[in-house]
């Protein structure tokens, strides 16, 4: 696709978790509508960023965050009440799809599998396990898998969790605790065409070693990305089918990523959604970028194409 020049504002950085990635992802993007011909204006955000989105008057704005408050609803209120166009989500969707726990009531009624679970306070954990071992403790309102802790019984936790024993449970008061779920990480992305959105490609990421945590998501050579996944054909359509669903119930706009995680030893039943990202990464070794090349289309003509779903969109975003 090709859009009319543009001024973009690429609003990236931040003081979340994910600041560096947030940083990568914000420079791949300025860069690819640079050499498409675009005016870019980098902002790295910080508390007067709305002044700073004031005096860039951009025709529009690519979102690049990741985390809070760049992802949950904040920044998107800000740019609302500017009446600002910009990429991916509104403001009440960012809101529910950050938080682990009411992700699970918007999709779970409409049939798509996540696992169970409760939220526990962090002091809890220091008395009693909230589920019988294994599980996964993780912050309710974080991505890229920041903070999340595997409770085995051959962990180096103790049992219960001792106070002093390095974890989640010494950064945030309240975690989503989850039973923990054998086999392989699996994701799908779905991006906002002008004919409506679709899910692109199944992917899957095989650690080196450990689990999909931040380190393995970020950093070269420490994960192998399998795309289009080795699956069944039943199980990467349900994937797919899920992504695209989670899509439209939680009213994400642009693009998203839906991570999965597959028992294969249970079939259909062993499929279970862990979370839709509204922000997906934009690096280097980004998965939506990923498999929007295994389709045949390239990074500077999927950002065009964000931008042209938010262009549509401006105006007509209500609440979500």
């Amino acid at each position: 696709m090709s859009l009319p020049t543009l001024h973009v504002a690429v609003l990236m950085g931040g003081w979340a978790n994910e600041r560096p990635v947030s940083l990568m992802s914000g420079e791949g993007v300025a860069k690819a509508l640079e050499e498409r011909g675009h005016r870019v204006t980098r902002i790295d955000m910080d508390r007067s960023v709305a002044a700073r989105l004031a005096e860039a008057a951009p025709d529009v704005v690519f979102n690049a965050l990741h985390g809070v408050p760049g992802e949950d609803g904040t920044v998107q209120g800000l740019m609302d009440l500017m009446g600002l166009a910009y990429t991916h989500s509104g403001l009440a969707t960012s809101v529910i799809a950050i938080d682990k726990q009411l992700t699970k009531h918007a999709l779970v009624p409409h049939g798509i599998p996540m696992p169970g679970g409760r939220i526990v306070t962090s002091e809890e954990l220091f008395e009693r396990d909230p589920l019988p071992r294994p599980y996964v403790l993780k912050p309710v309102n974080e991505g890229s898998s920041v903070g999340v802790a595997i409770v085995t019984d051959a962990s180096n936790y103790a049992n219960p969790i001792a106070r002093g024993a390095v974890g989640p449970w010494q950064e945030f008061a309240e975690l989503l605790a989850e039973p923990y779920i054998k086999g392989r990480e699996l994701t799908a992305a779905v991006v906002d065409f002008e004919g409506g959105p679709r899910a692109l490609a199944v992917t899957e990421l095989i650690p080196r070693s450990g689990f999909y945590d931040f380190d393995a998501k970020y950093t070269d050579g420490m994960t192998e990305h399998v795309c289009p996944a080795e699956l069944p054909d039943h199980i990467c359509d349900l994937c797919l089918d899920y992504a695209l669903r989670a899509h439209k119930l939680l009213g994400c706009r642009g693009c998203s990523r839906t991570d999965f995680r597959w028992d294969d030893e249970q079939g259909e039943d062993g499929l279970f959604v862990l979370e839709t990202n509204t922000q997906p990464g934009m690096t280097a070794l980004s998965l939506v970028p990923e498999q929007a090349r295994h389709l045949g289309i390239d990074y500077g003509e999927l950002v065009e194409t964000i931008i042209a779903a938010a262009l549509r969109d401006h105006g007509t975003r209500t609440d979500g």
